[in-house]
């Protein structure tokens, strides 16, 4: 489903959801700092770990 499909939902959660993972995605980051650990992310296929300290510095 693409955001513009998320956007045309019917249901209100579904709506929602786009930025409750925003959201979600914005928490993980600040535990992450916050714990001195690394995140993990898909990025073009490959998993990525980002480091606290790179989250830091804001290049992600």
């Amino acid at each position: 489903m693409s955001r513009a499909d998320l956007s045309q939902a019917k249901n209100p959660a579904l709506r929602g959801s786009m930025a409750a993972m925003r959201r979600a995605a914005l928490l993980a980051r600040k535990t992450a700092i916050q714990t001195d650990t690394a995140i993990v992310q898909v990025h073009d296929g490959k998993i990525v770990r980002i480091p606290a300290a790179e989250l830091r510095s804001g290049k992600d």
